[in-house]
């Protein structure tokens, strides 16, 4: 029985709460749907990052937007492990030091040769759909002029590079000394059979 059937008119606010539900729930079954489509979901958000630079060169505009900081914060929270060795190392060395049991590296070393998966920090998933958002929402922000603050755009892209690589060398240098690599690269082991 439902509330038009006593008589009651339904409030503006629950007709607007269950829209909200209707289109939050189809938004979820889009997602869904498109979760095991790897390749295709990266090349759409690839296409899409195309379409933003080309409106940023087309319109001579918009050289904030292009700053994209955030899609580097990104992409250092995919490369990183969700247990940071050097940490989990430090924890362990006080461990230690104060006479308790020692507790476990997350990650496999000498003296535990138990294979442990790479859990990234930020999964795969989170990182498309936060960067596919991001260039979305920045498409956006090159529609009204009021986003369009002038910058000499030299100075951004120098920045960016430099920011990049010093943090990229970091990173790198950080998965040489804990021997980690944050992808699955080649043919997949097959455990269990000779």
């Amino acid at each position: 029985m439902s509330a038009t059937d006593t008589g009651v008119e339904p409030s503006p606010v629950q007709n607007i709460s269950a829209a909200y539900t209707r289109v939050t729930r189809q938004y979820q079954q889009i997602l869904d749907r498109w979760t095991p489509y790897i390749m295709y979901r990266w090349l759409g958000t690839a296409g899409i990052l195309s379409l933003f630079f080309l409106r940023i060169v087309l319109s001579q505009g918009w050289f904030i937007d292009a700053y994209a900081i955030y899609l580097l914060n990104l992409l250092l929270a995919f490369l990183q492990p969700k247990f940071d060795p050097s940490l989990q190392e430090d924890l362990l060395a006080d461990e230690i030091e104060e006479g308790g049991t020692p507790m476990t590296s997350p990650l496999p070393s000498a003296r535990d040769d138990e294979f442990r998966p790479f859990v990234r920090r930020l999964p795969e998933w989170q990182f498309w759909l936060s960067a596919t958002r991001a260039t979305l929402i920045a498409i956006g922000c090159t529609l009204f002029e009021m986003f369009d603050v002038p910058v000499y755009w030299p100075i951004l892209v120098v920045y960016f590079f430099v920011l990049f690589a010093l943090t990229m060398r970091r990173q790198i240098q950080h998965m040489i000394k804990y021997k980690y690599v944050p992808f699955d690269i080649g043919r997949k082991a097959r455990y269990g059979s000779r």
